[in-house]
C-alpha cells in the first residue's frame, strides 16, 4: 500500500459512501501554534498525516485544529483520538470535563495516542487517567527532554512496526517517562540507549542534570510504545519537536502504521507506505514570528 502525501485544502463531505460509513474513524487533535517555526507545527504535521492516510482502505481521517473540536460531541464517533499538541497544564484533554469524557470513549472501547509535548501531563492533573489510558507519561523533573539522535537498531514483532529499517534522527526524544507499574500490556516500539553525554544534559527545559538520570546511565529507554488490553489500544510517541522529520520515511511510518493500528485497522505487511512529493513540508506551517 502506497499514497502519495499530497498536501490540499480538506474538506468535511457530506453523504459518504456505504464504504467511507463503514469506516474506522480516525480523530487528530491539532494543537494551538506554540514554539519557532518549524518546530511544534501540529497542524501542518497533522494534515500531511492525514493526506499520507487518505489511500487507506477502511479509515476515515479527520483532523481538528487549535487544540479541541468546536464540540465534544464530534467525538462520539471515534474509533481513535490521537493528539499532537501542547502538554503540561495547558493540555487540552484535561480542561474542564475533558478527562471524564475521554474516560467514558476510553471504557467504551475508543482507541487513543499521544504524540511528543502530549505526552507529558501533571502527575496530579491527568496522570493517574495517564497511567491507565496509555500506560505511561512524562512527569515533570522526573523524565527528561534532551535533543539527541537515538539510534533504533531493532524492533519488536508488532503490526506498528512493519517495515520499519533501522534509523537515527535527531529531535528532542523525551525518556525516562513514568510508567505504569507491572503492566504487561505494554510493548515498547522504539528502545534506544543515551549515551553518557546525553544523560548529563543539558535537556531542554529545566537544562538539568537530574542525579536520577545520571545514575541510569547505561540503561535502555523507550521513546514510543504501545498498549493493548482488552479491546482498548494506545500508543505513545515522544518525538515530533521538529516538523522536517516527518520527511523521514522510517518516522513517518511508524507513526502511521500506530495510527491504523489504534484505530483497529490491520497495518499492511510492509506498513504505510507513503511519498512526500517536493514542497509538502513547507504546506499548511503555522504563521509564527
Amino acid at each position: 500500500m502506497k499514497t502519495a502525501c499530497l498536501i490540499v485544502s480538506f474538506v468535511l463531505g457530506i453523504g459518504l459512501t456505504d464504504a467511507q460509513a463503514a469506516a474506522k474513524n480516525l480523530v487528530l487533535i491539532a494543537g494551538r501554534p506554540s514554539h519557532p517555526p518549524g518546530m511544534h507545527e501540529f497542524r501542518a504535521g497533522c494534515l500531511l498525516l492525514q493526506q499520507c492516510l487518505s489511500g487507506v482502505r477502511g479509515l476515515q481521517t479527520t483532523v481538528y485544529t487549535n487544540g479541541w473540536p468546536s464540540s465534544d460531541s464530534l467525538l462520539e464517533k471515534a474509533d481513535a483520538i490521537v493528539i499532537y499538541a501542547d502538554g503540561g497544564g495547558g493540555h487540552p484533554a484535561i480542561q474542564g470535563e475533558r478527562r471524564q469524557l475521554l474516560q467514558r470513549l476510553i471504557d467504551q472501547g475508543t482507541g487513543f495516542g499521544v504524540m511528543h509535548y502530549a505526552c507529558e501531563v501533571p502527575k496530579d492533573k491527568g496522570g493517574r487517567e495517564f497511567l491507565e489510558w496509555v500506560g505511561g507519561y512524562y512527569e515533570h523533573e522526573y523524565s527528561c527532554n534532551p535533543i539527541w539522535s537515538p539510534e533504533f537498531k531493532a524492533f519488536p514483532k508488532h503490526p506498528v512496526t512493519r517495515g520499519i529499517q533501522p534509523f537515527s534522527i535527531k529531535d528532542e526524544w523525551y525518556f525516562n517517562l513514568r510508567w505504569r507499574p507491572g503492566d504487561k500490556a505494554i510493548t515498547p516500539i522504539l528502545v534506544a540507549k543515551p549515551s553518557d553525554t546525553v544523560r548529563d544534559g543539558p535537556y531542554v527545559w529545566p537544562a538539568g542534570p537530574y542525579p536520577h538520570i545520571q545514575a541510569a546511565k547505561g540503561r535502555d529507554e523507550t521513546m514510543m510504545w504501545v498498549r493493548e488490553n482488552g479491546r482498548h489500544r494506545a500508543f505513545g510517541f515522544t518525538g515530533g519537536h521538529f516538523h522536517d522529520n516527518w520527511g523521514d520515511d522510517n518516522f513517518r511510518k511508524v507513526i502511521l502504521n500506530a495510527m491504523l493500528w489504534v484505530s483497529g485497522v490491520r497495518v499492511p505487511g510492509r506498513g504505510v507506505d507513503s511519498a512526500l512529493p517536493p514542497g509538502a513540508l513547507k504546506q499548511n506551517l503555522d504563521v509564527k514570528k
